[in-house]
């Protein structure tokens, strides 16, 4: 069966290494850091997985305008490799989306299928009071089994769509693996999905995001507290 290079590297690892961290998250705006080991984050891309087969996407698309917005979040960096998991490519608009996922500012439904609106909490604390249409991306999730099943998905298969731009699974991983772990400042979304998850599971390293306003004194320190390459 056919498993972008990626996903695979994710799930090879998770059985043999699944206690190492991966990703570790910093929002200087909130003062919050999350860590997600190599377990932990599989397990939600799991379960983000089975919520893209719930409602009806499979091998459709996942639009992602959050990755716009938040492209260093930990909730945003789950989603590329939860639809690949399902055959999905991910957009950054929600032109043509079959799912949408949204941040929590003003969440409205915008795709007749499902809209998952992301609370964005360092914890993953979820939304409550959504309008009709929306549902609250943590609690769908945390429902869902810990296990999904993988769709066959070729290399030269469509995986990520910006525009016009349309990348294929074997070019978004067209990246040099990372073995260390590196502190990433967020870019644009598939820079720092490159940087951030794609470069260290290739590699078998982690990253430490850092996502606000920060001088180089604080990220030196950051850098120094997580044992950071320079």
């Amino acid at each position: 069966m056919d498993v972008p290079v990626t996903l695979a590297a994710l799930q090879r690892r998770a059985r043999s290494f699944g206690a190492e961290p991966l990703l570790t998250h910093y929002d200087l705006a909130t003062g919050g850091r999350t860590e997600l080991s190599v377990a932990t984050f599989a397990n939600w891309v799991n379960k983000t997985a089975n919520l893209i087969e719930d409602a009806g996407a499979d091998s459709g698309q996942v639009g992602l305008p959050l990755a716009l917005e938040r492209p260093g979040h930990w909730m945003t960096l789950i989603w590329p490799l939860a639809a690949w998991q399902r055959e999905c490519a991910v957009s950054l608009l929600a032109d043509d989306a079959d799912l949408v996922v949204i941040g929590p500012d003003e969440p409205r439904a915008i795709v007749p299928g499902a809209t998952f609106a992301c609370s964005l909490h360092p914890l993953g604390l979820g939304l409550r009071n959504l309008p009709a249409g929306v549902l609250d991306y943590t609690t769908e999730a945390l429902a869902q089994p810990d296990r999904a099943g993988t769709l066959p998905c070729g290399p030269n298969a469509p995986a990520f769509i910006d525009g016009a731009c349309v990348l294929s699974h074997a070019e978004v991983a067209d990246v040099a693996p990372v073995a260390q772990r590196v502190l990433v400042r967020p870019s644009d979304s598939l820079g720092t999905l490159r940087d951030a998850v794609i470069a260290p599971l290739l590699g078998g390293g982690s990253a430490v995001i850092v996502e606000g306003a920060a001088d180089d004194a604080r990220l030196a320190a950051i850098r120094a507290a997580e044992r950071c390459v320079e």
